[in-house]
């Protein structure tokens, strides 16, 4: 059938979504063949041909080409299987239509159906809907590649539902902060700027919100790259990172080159780059620790800032015992663990914290039970 219109109509609405109609024929022809089955029976096969060139919309019908006997009509029959019709004709009757065609063949006939039209208009507007759809999501994802792994300095457009939607300047994205990604206790008024932190995202949906973050470690490394350029060039290296949000961050770090001092370039010039990071998470507290190749020298670091008599480790099991002065024990530990939790997600090893008193009493209790075991 010919359809001037169609494809004007068509051409108009894919140039308002500033489409081309060649790059969506595929999709066009896939969701007309569709509705011409809704239309005309779900079980036929059919496709639809367009041809934007000659304003031509063509479609097809197809059938296997079966045995005469497949066609069992008998319903007394044990294990009758009613004839599809719709997918299946006999070899004599589709040797009336061609005589040429066997048993196998795909018989393909032009069908002409009536107000097709009306359905094919409603199919071409999903289409372009859905590509419209895909085409934003693409380049939102495309958009946020580059910002992922980052921190954005953001606007408070409003607050809504324990939600900051925020606008990112230069950006078609809305950044999302809800309670759960925002530090307990802070709060930000409509038109305030925040930095936040655009996580990896592998999938954004058909939306432009992005949810974004203030608590993830990620967050915290990022404003040191952002205040030290000696962590953007490379020159010194955040090892391992851990956090618990508006408490504390242990943070390890090591130069790559010799002559640079990676604790005083992270701390800055009486402390100016610490600091800045510091006002950006108050009352967080940060711990910066020189990593170690050696595990028990890192442990060591890593309960800062208590200090620490010796390390006997368990290489096998990952697993170290630390030695403090009495006094230091609940520095050692923490408040409700929290030192020596962070020590331990920051080395990746399990450290039970013991004073000396306690050292040295399961010491002795352990020689005179060797020993006792001896004689």
């Amino acid at each position: 059938m010919t359809s001037k219109d169609f494809f004007v109509a068509l051409n108009m609405m894919a140039s308002e979504r500033g489409m081309e109609v060649s790059a969506i024929i595929k999709d066009l022809e896939e969701a007309l063949s569709i509705a011409f089955r809704k239309a005309h029976g779900e079980a036929m096969n059919a496709r639809v041909a367009l041809n934007p060139e000659k304003n031509t919309i063509r479609i097809y019908s197809y059938k296997t080409v079966v045995a005469d006997e497949d066609e069992k009509l008998d319903s007394d029959e044990e294990g009758f299987v009613p004839f599809d019709y719709d997918k299946f004709i006999t070899l004599s009757e589709a040797k009336e239509i061609k005589k040429s065609v066997k048993i196998g063949d795909v018989l393909e006939q032009e069908e002409n159906p009536k107000d097709f039209g009306r359905v094919a208009a409603v199919a071409v507007k999903q289409v372009l809907n859905q590509k419209m759809k895909e085409r934003n999501r693409n380049a939102a994802m495309q958009e946020i590649s580059t910002r992922e792994d980052k921190i954005v300095t953001a606007k408070v457009n409003r607050y809504d539902g324990g939600k900051y939607f925020l606008e990112i300047p230069g950006s078609t994205l809305e950044g999302i902060l809800d309670e759960r990604s925002n530090m307990l206790g802070q709060t930000f008024k409509v038109g305030d700027f925040v930095k936040v932190y655009v996580p990896k995202i592998k999938d954004i949906g058909y939306t432009n919100d992005v949810f974004v973050t203030r608590t993830r470690p990620e967050f915290v490394r990022a404003l040191f790259t952002l205040e030290v350029p000696e962590i953007e060039k490379g020159e010194i290296e955040v090892k391992s990172i851990a956090r618990e949000a508006g408490y504390r961050t242990k943070i390890a770090v090591a130069s790559t080159i010799a002559n640079i001092d990676p604790i005083g370039a992270c701390v800055g010039t009486k402390g100016s780059r610490i600091n800045n990071i510091l006002n950006e998470i108050r009352p967080e507290k940060i711990d910066i620790i020189p990593w170690s190749e050696d595990p028990l020298e890192f442990i060591a670091s890593a309960l800062s800032p208590a200090t620490v008599l010796r390390v006997e480790a368990n290489e096998e099991e990952k697993r170290a015992r630390v030695v403090v002065p009495n006094d230091k024990l609940s520095l050692a530990i923490g408040k409700a663990g929290m030192n020596v939790r962070l020590a331990a997600k920051l080395t990746g090893w399990k450290i039970d914290v013991k004073s000396e008193e306690k050292a040295n009493e399961e010491d002795a209790a352990y020689i005179e039970e060797f020993t006792l075991g001896g004689n």
